[in-house]
This record gives C-alpha cells, sequence and structure tokens, in this order.
C-alpha cells in the first residue's frame, strides 16, 4: 500500500512521521506548496515537487491543507488520482458531494485528534458510499496506529468533531479556569496547581475506562453525602450546563457557517 500526503502543516507532519515509523505503509509520498519546509528523510518518504505526481503513486492520499486550499487541490488531481484510490479530507465542512463535483474520486473523511502525538486519538472516520470494504480496512489499519477508530456517519462528523478534534482545547480551556480560579485561594507555585489537576484529571479517566465507570458513578464514589464534593459538584450540575450548551452552539454555528463557506467556494 503507497500512501500519499498532500501538505505538510501540524497534522500531515504529524500522519508522515506516524507512517513512516509504523511501517505500514509500502512507500510514503509526500509534497508541499514549499518543499523547503518537508524534512529530509529519503529513506523513509519521497518528497515529489506537484499535488498530481503524489496523486499518480497513491493508493491512499492525504489531503491536510487549509479549508480554503482543498478546492485547489482537488483540481490540481482530478486528473491523476487512480480509479481505485482513496481520498482522504482532514477536513470535516466540506460534504463528499461537493469534493466530489471537483473530482469524481472516492472519498473519505478523517477526523484526527491532537492526541494522535502520543497515540492516543479518537479518530473518526466517515466513508462515502462507494468506498468498498477493502479500502475501508486499509484506512483504518493504518490510522490505527495513532489510537482508535470510530467509524460515524456523515451527518455525525460535526459532533463528532467536537468531542474529538475539538474537545483537547475544551478541556485545556476549562481546567485553565479551574486552576486560575483556585490560585486566589493559594500560595502554591501555578506549576504545581496545575500538574496536581493534570495528573488527577488523567488518573480520573484512565480509572473510568479500566473499570467502565460513569460519570455519576464517579461523583456518587467522591461525593459522600454532606461532604465537600457533594457541594461542589452541586454547584457544576446547576451552573455549567449553560455553558457546556452554549459552547456547542456556538461551535456547531462556526462549523454549520464554515460548510455554507464551502458550498459557495466549490460551486463558483
Amino acid at each position: 500500500m503507497n500512501v500519499g500526503i498532500i501538505g505538510y502543516g501540524s497534522m500531515g507532519r504529524m500522519l508522515l512521521e506516524r507512517f513512516a515509523k509504523s511501517g505500514k505503509a509500502e512507500r510514503l509520498f509526500v509534497t508541499n506548496r514549499t518543499l523547503e519546509k518537508i524534512v529530509q528523510a529519503p529513506d523513509e518518504y519521497t518528497i515529489l515537487a506537484t499535488n498530481a505526481e503524489v496523486a499518480e503513486c497513491a493508493d491512499i492520499l492525504f489531503v491536510c491543507v487549509r479549508f480554503q486550499d482543498v478546492k485547489s487541490v482537488l483540481e490540481d488531481i482530478k486528473d491523476s488520482v487512480r480509479d481505485d484510490a482513496l481520498v482522504v479530507s482532514l477536513n470535516g465542512s466540506i460534504p463528499f458531494e461537493l469534493m466530489k463535483k471537483v473530482a469524481d474520486c472516492k472519498y473519505a473523511v478523517v477526523i484526527p485528534s491532537l492526541t494522535a502525538e502520543i497515540n492516543r486519538s479518537e479518530t473518526l472516520v466517515s466513508f462515502q458510499k462507494t468506498v468498498d470494504d477493502g479500502a475501508k480496512t486499509a484506512l483504518k489499519d493504518l490510522l490505527s496506529i495513532i489510537g482508535n477508530v470510530i467509524e460515524i456517519p456523515e451527518s455525525e462528523i460535526a459532533i463528532g468533531s467536537e468531542l474529538v478534534s475539538c474537545m483537547p482545547g475544551f478541556v485545556a480551556s476549562i481546567f485553565d479556569v479551574v486552576c486560575e480560579q483556585a490560585r486566589k485561594y493559594s500560595t502554591l507555585e501555578q506549576d504545581k496547581i496545575v500538574r496536581m489537576v493534570l495528573e488527577t484529571l488523567s488518573a480520573t479517566s484512565d480509572l473510568m475506562l479500566k473499570n467502565d465507570m460513569t460519570f455519576e458513578e464517579v461523583v456518587e464514589r467522591v461525593a459522600t453525602k454532606g461532604g465537600i464534593t457533594e457541594v461542589g459538584s452541586k454547584v457544576i450540575y446547576s451552573d455549567f450546563p449553560q455553558t457546556a450548551e452554549k459552547m456547542l452552539v456556538e461551535s456547531l454555528k462556526k462549523s454549520e457557517n464554515m460548510t455554507k463557506s464551502a458550498k459557495d467556494m466549490f460551486e463558483k
């Protein structure tokens, strides 16, 4: 299996490095608008000059470019992609039907998480209906090196992205606020406060996954009747739902607007 990557930004570079180390691809090909940015590694992958050249070589082709550049990349590769190749977009805001109007290919959308950097991504994948089982299996097997792979329908990509791709940012924002508030009541150094929270957060996640616990079960275990945790938990369950709803509404609205922009851009 030959794998091609168009775009050497943070995600394209991460995928290239992980694929190269895994040995799952027989050959790896990469290109970028600025070739000089690609780190040379001749024994691990081949750098090509154009998008079309990479498309000609790839069984699975990852398009890792900015939202506004996807259409031009598809125009570059439409005559070069093999009939049996799978084109993988990393942008969930551009529907299959729009991409297919530009280049008549077989498509998948992949939404990885920042946690792919430690091989713990909950990676979402959605396939166009014409993709066969062999291509699906090949892509899932390749993506398994960066974590778990979850197949979802195209209609669930927007909310799925919130729960996987956006979530590290959301979690970091929430606990950044918690740590800042804790500083008001402590003389501890900020890095020590952050470390305490992060280690507890990580351990709680591992505990829940290992023991198949629900959020409610964790709260019940810690929040004894009339105790300190019970008081704090009641505040969170009372006040935080409004913030969580607004967070999701606003981010989903942004996703919807990007899809509308994509439609305008692709239909020009």
